[in-house]
């Protein structure tokens, strides 16, 4: 399938799009990316495609990956799921290979997949965090009984986060599935269980 909107490629990069990504990232690493000159990820070229959002979100989004509230892991078990949901094809091969750097198994990347949330599988916060992330989705609010057995396990800090982990991640894979986003060959050769139709 041929994206909806391709990716900028870095050589057509203007000065909105490096100022936006430096405002985001700052000079360092935009100075190591241009140097580098290589491809870069098609998410990235394609937000920039909107300089004035892709700088403000990748600045947002940053502290959800690089200063969480929520430790990686269980992030990332809420991002396969948001992926799984919403058959997002580019997020789900990302963050499979991202949920193994942080310990999330094979067998665990499987069950992501099933509609239950059967503690059996999962810790008790695991097991809670998986089913507010379906109630987001389905209810756009986490029911009261999740949300006091996620009390027991999180901070208020770390709670909200969950909230914003969820829909970020929902936003993010209908921008991707809206514009077609194409993987990247990196993501190409992600051993991932296959999406359903």
């Amino acid at each position: 399938m041929t994206p909806r909107v391709p990716p900028l490629p870095i050589e057509e990069w203007g000065d909105d799009a490096v100022a936006a990504l430096r405002a985001a990232w700052g000079d360092a690493a935009v100075d190591r990316l241009l140097a580098a000159g290589a491809d870069v990820p098609n998410v990235l070229g394609t937000l920039l495609r909107h300089p004035g959002l892709a700088g403000p979100f990748l600045a947002y989004n940053a502290v959800l990956l690089r200063r969480p509230a929520v430790e990686p892991r269980l992030r990332e078990l809420m991002v396969l799921r948001v992926a799984w949901r919403t058959r997002s094809n580019y997020e789900w091969a990302q963050h499979v290979r991202i949920a193994r750097s942080c310990g999330i198994t094979d067998t665990e990347i499987d069950a992501i997949g099933r509609d239950d949330t059967d503690p059996g599988d999962w810790s008790a916060l695991e097991a809670g965090l998986l089913a507010a992330t379906d109630q987001l989705l389905d209810r756009h609010r986490i029911d009261d009984a999740t949300w006091a057995r996620l009390a027991e396990h999180l901070d208020e800090r770390q709670l909200i986060e969950v909230a914003f982990v969820v829909g970020t991640y929902t936003c993010l894979a209908m921008v991707f599935n809206s514009v077609g986003i194409e993987l990247d060959a990196d993501l190409q050769t992600v051993d991932a269980p296959s999406l359903p139709e």
